[in-house]
């Protein structure tokens, strides 16, 4: 005898929001990148991937902004390839 499940519940809109997520790790990428900087040009204390590392976090953080706006623009349009976000 199979049993139907029923559908999960929607997640609340508060863990859909990705942009506190994106926005506050582009920051903090961007304040590691100042802070290593400063420590290693400034002082000698860090070596030199940690800053290339926090700039590659930085950049990347910079490339995903667009396309998460450009992906909640296309899932409020509807359209089809778009993932949706309830």
């Amino acid at each position: 005898m199979a049993t139907q499940k029923s559908p999960p519940e929607p997640l609340p809109p508060r863990l859909l929001a990705l942009a506190p997520v994106v926005y506050g790790g582009t920051a903090l990428w961007l304040l590691a990148l100042v802070v290593l900087a400063v420590g290693h040009y400034g002082f000698g204390v860090f070596p030199p991937i940690w800053m290339w590392t926090a700039l590659a976090g930085f950049v990347l953080g910079l490339i995903g902004v667009p396309i998460m706006i450009w992906q909640r623009n296309a899932s409020r349009r509807g359209a089809r390839g778009a993932q949706k976000i309830d």
